[in-house]
């Protein structure tokens, strides 16, 4: 395998890490605009520990994972309070905050931004990605996944029916914060050096918006709308400076071709009675 190609599936595996961190709150209908701050955590927890502590990188990583978690599980219950562009606002502040935090703190390099001593090579990090999109497809399997729906759908049925929406949501936040933050972990000892202006606002956008592409409905839907952000824009290379703007027009006239993403239930249910049909 090529470096390039390399590259481009390291990229792509870290955006679908990513694109997972999302999902989870979204599937509860929680908008999560500060996911590059716990990202931020991760990876500035996880380097920590390796450069000064001695720790190796698997449990450094778990550890930035656990701080990230700690840190989505004891903010998100005041910020879950608020509702639609008003979450998404307190969890947009809150992804400010923590990378301004990391941008003033000397410990860690502060703005000249900090070294990692210890590498994770790609096939770590192809490993994470999978193992993050079993793990989702494990949980799309569960009760959770259902309760999931349930809140998404009519909270207030929800609560009628015995399940804790406050719980669900603050669960989902707080898993998506853990994946989130293990992503950025596994980030900074593979490419050795981070820096906070690297977890802004612009890469919760960009992860938000593979979600909302590939769709919401379905456990797939991140997977592939992290795949058409990564790849297509490199199959479009040829193109040199217009290949920005050919994209933005694919992406335009799939979001009004398909606005519900591209992978919906319905259409996994074709395919299944397509399969049984044959």
């Amino acid at each position: 395998m090529s470096g390039y190609l390399t590259g481009v599936l390291v990229v792509l595996a870290f955006n679908v890490i990513a694109a997972y961190a999302v999902y989870l709150p979204l599937a509860a209908g929680q908008l999560n605009l500060g996911i590059a701050g716990f990202m931020a955590i991760g990876a500035y927890t996880a380097a920590y520990l390796t450069n000064e502590m001695g720790w190796t990188i698997l449990p450094a990583v778990v550890a930035g994972g656990a701080a990230a978690g700690l840190v989505g599980l004891v903010v998100g219950l005041p910020v879950l309070r608020t509702h639609g562009i008003y979450l998404a606002m307190a969890t947009f502040a809150l992804g400010q905050v923590i990378s301004a935090i990391f941008l003033n703190l000397d410990v860690v390099g502060g703005a000249a931004g900090y070294p990692v001593t210890e590498y994770a090579p790609p096939a770590a990090v192809f490993g994470l990605a999978i193992g993050v999109v079993l793990f989702m497809l494990l949980l799309s399997s569960t009760r959770f996944a259902l309760y999931l729906a349930a809140v998404k759908g009519d909270p207030t049925v929800a609560d009628l029916l015995g399940i804790s929406v406050r719980g669900i949501q603050a669960a989902a936040f707080t898993l998506g914060a853990i994946v989130a933050g293990v992503g950025g972990g596994l980030y900074a000892h593979h490419f050795s050096f981070i820096e906070a202006q690297h977890f802004s606002v612009l890469l919760s956008v960009f992860t938000v918006l593979y979600v909302l592409f590939g769709g919401t409905q379905t456990v797939w839907g991140p997977l592939v709308g992290a795949g058409f952000f990564t790849l297509v824009p490199e199959l479009l290379r040829a193109g040199d400076q217009y290949r920005y703007a050919i994209f933005a027009f694919v992406l335009i006239l799939f979001m009004a071709i398909r606005p519900q993403g591209l992978v919906t239930t319905a259409m996994l249910r074709l395919r299944r009675r397509a399969g049984s049909a044959a």
